[in-house]
């Protein structure tokens, strides 16, 4: 077991004042979690680059960015467990690594096979940021928990949403394979800043690795806040996961846009960022309930001013792609800290839970994009999508209203 040592400013920070969370460390866990979550999304606008040169039919394209997704899925259960047993420094310098080599696998890869294998490494290595939010949720005080644990989730929002212009911009000028040599470089620039400024944190959880994730059912069953919150999430994530991957195709088909113009339309939706802090309060004056509502409504609506095409059509996609956003991101911020709250020893595995069916219900969205998109066209992906918040905000209503229990 490693013994502190004194190298990280921020490190002294938190030992000197447990009961708060300096902003500068706030700040730096935003652009880490921004940083290290972008990996994941990539690839989602530039698929119809990609397929044609690996060798990958349209029809399959979407794999890609289903196989990532599921890959994070696999992480977040077999892996950001080990958060609760293990040192999370080192694990987030080690998983940080393996997505740089991922990463630059993916650029040199030239055909299907080998990338469609990396791509679902890429989203088995790139679980590090789901060991980060737990670690700050551990930092911050009870009282800030809801709104520090929402602002660093509005720099994850911000690297997914920003993942998107920027990979469609340099696949544009440097073609697709500089984007992820780039976010190579980005991701190990990301690893050496948390090895020199992340404060350690050592668990108190003792057991093995084999009894840690039998203790995933246990902890499943025993918190019917985790169930809901979890079931809500993973609705609204594959409604998100649809939009934005079969957004792109619309883009180019039907409006004609090139791959910058559909970057600068991606980059509208970062204004969903915004929730992040806001979803953060509520939950901490005891607003959960009512913000979740407002937020499933939301995003069942989000979809309306994208079906109504025309000149302007374009203009009510990016109106959908906001709204859909603040809705996703707020309530993922709520259910957060709702489940931090069931157990301080067990928030890495009551996250891998929460975010492994999160991304289960993101990959099936991403996965029937490119099908459902060619069958019934954006018609029929806008109103699955909100079937699917309507879905979400059915089971909010159904489920018996309780108090958290400890």
């Amino acid at each position: 077991m490693d013994t502190p040592t004194p190298t990280s400013p921020a490190l002294e920070t938190v030992r000197s004042a447990p009961h708060a969370m300096p902003a500068a460390l706030i700040a730096l866990f935003a652009l880490c979690a921004g940083v290290l979550v972008a990996n994941l999304y990539y690839a989602q606008p530039i698929i119809e680059l990609i397929a044609p040169e690996i060798g990958l039919s349209a029809h399959s394209a979407s794999l890609i960015v289903s196989l990532t997704q599921v890959g994070y899925a696999f992480g977040l259960f077999f892996l950001v467990p080990l958060a609760d047993l293990h040192e999370n420094r080192r694990l987030l310098m080690l998983s940080g690594a393996a997505a740089t080599v991922s990463l630059v696998a993916a650029g040199l890869a030239a055909h299907p096979g080998p990338f469609l294998l990396v791509s679902l490494l890429l989203g088995l290595s790139s679980v590090s940021v789901q060991i980060l939010i737990p670690l700050a949720a551990h930092l911050a005080p009870e009282a800030m928990r809801g709104r520090i644990v929402g602002t660093i989730m509005g720099g994850l929002l911000s690297g997914i949403l920003l993942a998107r212009p920027l990979s469609s911009l340099l696949a544009q000028y440097f073609g697709w394979r500089a984007v992820f040599m780039v976010a190579a470089a980005m991701t190990l620039a990301t690893v050496g800043i948390m090895a020199s400024t992340l404060p350690r944190h050592v668990p108190q959880h003792k057991a093995s690795y084999r009894s840690l994730l039998a203790s995933l059912w246990q902890l499943f069953a025993r918190f019917a806040v985790l169930r809901q919150r979890a079931l809500y999430q993973a609705l609204l994530f594959a409604a998100f996961s649809l939009f934005w991957t079969a957004a792109p195709m619309e883009l180019a088909s039907h409006y004609g846009l090139s791959q910058s113009q559909i970057g600068l339309f991606a980059l509208v939706g970062a204004l969903g960022a915004a929730a992040a802090p806001i979803a953060g309060r509520l939950a901490d004056a005891g607003h959960t309930r009512i913000a979740s509502f407002a937020a499933m409504i939301l995003a069942a609506l989000s979809f309306v001013p994208g079906m109504t095409g025309g000149a302007h059509g374009v203009y009510w996609l990016a109106l959908t792609g906001i709204a859909l956003d603040f809705a996703v991101q707020m309530n993922m911020v709520l259910g957060q800290r709702a489940i931090y709250a069931l157990d301080a020893a067990s928030r890495a595995r009551l996250n891998a839970l929460y975010m492994t069916a999160i991304f289960a219900g993101g990959a099936a969205g991403s996965a029937m994009a490119s099908g459902l998109y060619a069958r019934l066209g954006w018609h029929g992906v806008a109103l699955t999508g909100s079937a699917l918040a309507i879905l979400s905000l059915t089971a909010l209503a159904m489920a018996p209203r309780h108090r958290a229990q400890p």
